[in-house]
């Protein structure tokens, strides 16, 4: 079982959500290799999902685990920012380093 889960929200197949999507790809890679997994929902195809969920805007990744959820709208283009705003560990963290030579 992977220790992060997210579920990016998308309006079709625009310029933006595939930015959004490989964006958040890259950061979970960077952040979280292959302690992730990463479910794309488009909102025009299944809007109810998006309803359900409460998505007011496109694109939205939306972190499920660990707990509690966190949000953040946009296109994930600032990596640092997007990584604070979902919590996920720093680079060194996330490569098991401790800073200890």
């Amino acid at each position: 079982m992977n220790s992060y889960s997210f579920c990016l929200y998308i309006a079709g197949h625009t310029q933006r959500s595939r930015v959004a999507e490989a964006n958040l790809r890259a950061l979970c890679e960077s952040r979280l290799p292959g302690a992730y997994d990463l479910q794309v929902i488009d909102a025009l195809k299944m809007p109810h999902v998006a309803e359900e969920k409460r998505i007011l805007a496109t694109p939205t990744v939306v972190r499920q685990l660990p707990l509690p959820e966190r949000r953040v709208v946009g296109d994930l283009s600032d990596y640092l920012k997007a990584a604070e705003a979902l919590g996920l560990p720093d680079q060194s963290t996330a490569l098991g380093e401790t800073g200890n030579d």
